[in-house]
């Protein structure tokens, strides 16, 4: 791929799909062709035509990563569709802020739609945000529990040394995988304060966080098999199945049971009991 040629290509067809109106502009007379005038995305990325013209011609050196940024605005791109300009280009894209943990609308209505799963919505530090009733036979009622200790992770290493599901395989496999998904999301949001903030306190208060950070697995997080026993349930067998938001990297973590299993079993017999 000759990047030149990619980025001429890329910036044709952003510009095309564009209305004046979509940028704030009039529409002005009537247009032979449809999305925006070269001189108007030059004019909103703040460059001369000249300069934009040969961008779209693929001439001309390798916009710069400020040049790039003010295309990505200009052209209304969408967070993948700027780092893949930046990648074309060369460059390492910019750094995502930080790690969202207001849930929009139609997460919450997905969620209190699954009422038949437990199900719950946790953000890139494992902290839970949201849950449905059935949720709250796993992780309590958090209404009832301050917001800043939600973390899942940090319940996960609060455990004494002396708890007897500790070294279940299952449990030491979803343990690293936590772990591991925690350093990718490190990685993502450098910097950010509440992730810091966890990681600190954990490799100071817990041995066993402290061996798997050392590992440095990186991992994000996928679908895990889980086999629990509840004390007031019994044994119970399902899929931990997590669905990515990517616009915010928040995650959906269903418990799935296989379809008429006395997991499943079970799970309608507390919705039943959970419904008004």
């Amino acid at each position: 791929m000759n990047p030149r040629t990619e980025i001429a290509a890329f910036l044709r067809t952003r510009r095309a799909r564009l209305r004046p109106a979509d940028v704030g502009l009039p529409d002005g007379i009537r247009r032979r062709t449809p999305g925006l005038r070269r001189q108007e995305v030059a004019q909103l990325a703040g460059m001369s035509i000249d300069y934009y013209i040969r961008l779209e011609q693929g001439r001309g050196p390798n916009p710069s990563r400020q040049v790039l940024s003010a295309l990505a605005r200009a052209l209304l791109l969408t967070r993948d569709e700027r780092d893949y300009l930046f990648r074309v280009a060369g460059e390492t894209p910019p750094v995502v802020a930080g790690p969202a943990r207001d849930l929009t609308p139609a997460i919450r209505v997905l969620l209190d739609s699954l009422t038949d799963v437990p199900a719950y919505v946790v953000d890139a530090s494992y902290t839970v945000l949201a849950w449905n009733e059935l949720a709250t036979h796993f992780l309590s009622d958090l209404s009832l529990v301050p917001e800043d200790d939600r973390n899942m992770i940090r319940w996960m290493f609060r455990r004494s040394d002396g708890d007897p599901h500790r070294d279940d395989e299952s449990t030491r496999a979803f343990n690293r995988s936590t772990v591991a998904d925690l350093r990718a999301a490190y990685a993502r949001y450098p910097g950010d304060p509440g992730i810091e903030r966890l990681v600190t306190e954990l490799l100071g208060t817990s041995k066993r966080f402290a061996e798997l950070w050392a590992a440095h697995d990186v991992e994000e997080r996928r679908r895990i098999v889980k086999s629990v026993v509840s004390p007031q349930l019994g044994r119970l067998e399902f899929e931990c199945q997590v669905l990515h938001v990517p616009e915010t990297g928040q995650r959906i973590i269903v418990y799935c049971p296989e379809p008429g299993s006395p997991t499943a079993g079970i799970f309608a017999r507390l919705s039943r009991v959970s419904r008004p």
